[in-house]
């Protein structure tokens, strides 16, 4: 059975641990395993196509949704699904679909001019999040009119929510599945790249984490989590984050893929349609963990 993983670009340019552990692991278990990164290919739209009996998109970039896009068009099977993962990384669907699943998340509001919150400014400290962004990049924190106003003319769109203060320590929520793991670390310019420090999980941030997963659709996922003294409030979800300080990640993660790629574990079904399978074949291949090319061109 093929699989193919579509992957972030890393700087420096080296293979995550977890992930080599987990396609080692899939080696071994008689899959062959592919892997590509889309920033670092070229590729002819029209000429892609569907190669593989399973696509794992581990990248948040616009030209990995896109391709992942034309590949689910074409019947596609993959983990999470197309529809999923870009309803998740737009910020502003997300928001919809936890509040309306009744996950504790901050109010929001879209606008395409800043000026018009002030009035909402002068009641809540807001922070504003690009709303495609990752990784924290973009994000400016206001608490007043005076600050808002000295943030730049918006370019794209944008999600603003009401800031939840916190302790300076973010929860971070991991899921495998049913698993649900969580550490701390402190949030910081970078903290991405740091693991964080791993923790009990609550009956209540289980129970919120996979409502979570329930309403995006999504199998492999991650949420933060800010303590509040009203309780955890979930300010971002992502789908298939990095695991960074979850103990033994990689069997977790490689026994998930295996029961999904063999369909002996149903995944959550996706909010959206999820288009069927096709008999068009798709297109990714060479060994990983050196990225393979789309050979469209």
């Amino acid at each position: 059975m093929k699989l193919y993983f579509l992957l972030v670009r890393r700087v420096p340019p080296v293979t995550s641990p977890i992930m080599a552990e987990v396609f080692d692991r899939l080696r071994r278990r008689g899959f062959d395993v592919d892997a590509g990164i889309a920033e670092e290919m070229v590729v002819s739209p029209d000429r892609l196509t569907v190669r593989h009996d399973l696509y794992i998109l581990k990248s948040h970039t616009e030209l990995s949704l896109s391709l992942a896009g034309i590949l689910h068009a074409q019947g596609a099977r993959s983990l999470n699904a197309y529809p999923s993962c870009i309803a998740t990384q737009n910020k502003i669907v997300a928001s919809r679909r936890l509040r309306l699943a009744g996950i504790p998340a901050p109010r929001s509001w879209v606008t395409g001019d800043l000026t018009l919150l002030h009035r909402i400014a002068a009641k809540v400290p807001l922070i504003i999040k690009p709303y495609m962004g990752h990784r924290g990049a973009g994000i400016h924190i206001v608490r007043n009119p005076k600050e808002l106003s000295a943030v730049p003319p918006i370019s794209e769109p944008v999600l603003v929510q009401e800031y939840i203060p916190g302790t300076g320590v973010d929860l971070k929520v991991y899921v495998v599945g049913r698993e649900v793991f969580a550490v701390r670390k402190t949030f910081a310019p970078g903290s991405f790249t740091q693991p964080g420090r791993p923790c009990v999980v609550t009956r209540e941030v289980r129970e919120i984490a996979l409502r979570c997963g329930e309403a995006s659709g999504l199998h492999l996922y991650g949420l933060d989590i800010i303590e509040s003294p009203q309780g955890p409030v979930v300010v971002d979800l992502n789908y298939f984050p990095g695991y960074k300080g979850v103990p033994d990640a990689a069997p977790l993660i490689a026994a998930c893929i295996e029961k999904y790629a063999e369909g002996t574990h149903r995944v959550r079904s996706s909010p959206m349609s999820v288009a069927g399978r096709s008999t068009d074949e798709t297109t990714m291949s060479d060994r990983c963990p050196r990225p393979s090319p789309l050979d469209s061109v």
